[in-house]
């Protein structure tokens, strides 16, 4: 693919998903109206939607119809704008700003915040089971990986370890455990989910993309910690310095700045390695890793 065609697959999937976020979310006017109207400002408004991006990247190496995407694209940023919310809150990051405007529980309130972030959760789950374009057998089994990712075991468990972590010294391997499971897990259910939706797949294919769904989030994390000591924004659009105000091991706290990049490098040139069996419709999977290489850089 060309640089415009994948710009024009970026946009065209960023497209998708923004419809049906727009379609599943309930009306701002419907009571709870604030509520929803909470709901909707923290969901459609701002992000890059890397996690949706990569449902539907997987799934065009797969070659499975976006249209059968539109559904768990949606499901994974819908949980993953529920748990920024809850990591905003004064009970754990107390953060002021998000993508450049006031936090859920700042724009409204804390107790709407909470409850914003219950109901979106909740609406994932809603929306993979009335996924009737899919059979049974895979809405099932996606809600089972998604409901890991999302639990102790995944990105609320990783959260869970962040919190009390606050204030030690972590070394690299329990820093990673973290963010395999905070940042990761997510980033991998998205590319399970276009597993589940294409069907049987290559043993080694499925493998292959698992790797890559794991080096990618880990790179997302680092390069975060990276932004979050060197940028104005974190990729999260964080305010910087945030970690290192509440007193959190990072990447460049605990191996320095030129090797965390560096790590990040790594990881990102794994993955590409992981997906060079696909033929060219993966281009949109290396699109993103490339994407990403370009900030390790900067």
């Amino acid at each position: 693919m060309t640089e415009q065609a994948l710009d024009a697959f970026r946009a065209r999937c960023v497209a998708r998903v923004q419809a049906t976020l727009e379609r599943l979310l309930p009306a701002p006017q419907i009571e709870p109206a604030r509520l929803h109207e909470a709901m909707r400002y923290s969901v459609l408004t701002g992000g890059k939607r890397i996690r949706p991006l990569l449902c539907y990247a997987a799934g065009e190496a797969l070659g499975v119809s976006p249209a059968l995407l539109d559904r768990p694209a949606a499901a994974v940023e819908l949980i993953h704008a529920y748990s920024l919310i809850h990591d905003d809150l004064p009970a754990m990051d107390d953060d002021a700003l998000r993508r450049g405007r006031p936090t859920c529980h700042k724009a409204f309130d804390e107790a709407t915040a909470i409850l914003a972030g219950d109901a979106l959760q909740t609406l994932a789950f809603e929306t993979l089971a009335e996924a009737t374009d899919l059979n049974a057998t895979a809405r099932i089994a996606m809600v089972a990986a998604l409901a890991q990712a999302s639990g102790s075991r995944g990105m609320a468990g990783g959260q869970a370890l962040d919190l009390a972590a606050e204030g030690k010294h972590l070394d690299r391997v329990m820093l990673e455990h973290i963010h395999i499971h905070k940042t990761g897990a997510l980033i991998r259910a998205a590319i399970r989910l276009a597993l589940l939706a294409n069907g049987p797949v290559d043993t080694d294919h499925a493998a292959r993309l698992d790797r890559y769904a794991k080096c990618v989030g880990l790179a997302f994390q680092i390069q975060d910690d990276v932004l979050d000591v060197t940028a104005e924004t974190t990729i999260t659009g964080k305010t910087r310095g945030r970690d290192q105000d509440l007193a959190k091991s990072t990447y460049p706290s605990v191996v320095g700045l030129a090797e965390a990049k560096e790590m990040a490098h790594n990881l990102l040139t794994d993955a590409l390695t992981a997906v060079s069996v696909f033929p060219a419709r993966a281009d949109p999977l290396r699109w993103v890793v490339e994407s990403l290489i370009v900030r390790t850089a900067a």
